[in-house]
């Protein structure tokens, strides 16, 4: 799915378009409502996620996204404002949910899949993210490798897919935290190495099936594909993102 961004703070709004990739949708972040329209023109999206200074900015903006786009696309708003009666004049100009600041990543996630899954039944009950031998389908939680079934938590299919989506790249642990864990994760530490443990586990992502899922010292971790030298039969080290 394809989701647009368009947050005042711009710095939120790339933290929030990062996380969004790093579930497996494409994400376009704008700097203005004037160039959100202007892309809407020209490319379709799938959701929309704004935040605005002010509830009439949020209202008038809405109200312009109805005027010009056809397709009934969800629209989800974070507001800043804690009026009741600014709330419900954004929602009865077409927006479909919102949140307050700040907003909890792992909840704004869930509400912008639960916008997506309303509005296009027939995609979300089809998805599936093909990664070399995985199959995930995040709408049923469900994993496979070779298609056998594995048996994970919805954590554990989160980080899984995280880590695959990302080889090659080093993810920090407060990345991690906020993708899998919304920000929320008393013990950061040991609940968060108690996970990756049990994925590198579960999906074998050791160097003999040609990953290595590793610390990153004081940072994060890092997953990486190790490719075989077919003239020696030995492994090397090799980054490469999966598609």
């Amino acid at each position: 799915m394809k989701i647009a961004i368009l947050d005042f703070d711009l710095s939120e709004g790339k933290s929030i378009c990062e996380v969004f990739g790093n579930i497996g949708h494409e994400c376009d972040q704008a700097a203005s409502s004037i160039e959100l329209l202007k892309k809407l023109r020209h490319q379709p999206f799938d959701a929309l996620v704004i935040g605005l200074k002010r509830p009439e900015e949020e209202r008038d903006f809405v109200k312009a996204v109805r005027k010009q786009v056809s397709a009934a696309i969800p629209i989800l708003f974070i507001t800043g404002s804690a009026n009741e009666d600014d709330v419900i004049a954004t929602l009865d100009a077409g927006a479909d949910d919102y949140m307050f600041r700040p907003t909890r990543r792992r909840d704004l996630i869930t509400r912008v899949l639960v916008l997506l899954r309303r509005a296009y039944p027939s995609q979300a009950d089809d998805e599936k993210l093909e990664i070399g031998p995985y199959v995930f389908e995040p709408r049923r939680g469900r994993l496979t490798v070779m298609g056998k079934p594995v048996d994970v938590t919805r954590k554990e299919f989160d980080l899984a897919l995280l880590f695959l989506r990302n080889v090659g790249q080093p993810l920090s642990r407060s990345l991690i935290v906020e993708t899998v864990w919304g920000g929320n994760l008393p013990g950061i530490s040991r609940t968060m190495d108690t996970h990756v443990s049990r994925v590198r586990n579960k999906l074998s992502l050791i160097p003999s099936r040609n990953y290595r899922l590793s610390p990153v010292y004081g940072y994060g971790y890092r997953l990486d594909e190790i490719k075989a030298n077919n003239d020696t039969g030995q492994t090397n080290g090799h980054s490469e993102r999966n598609r």
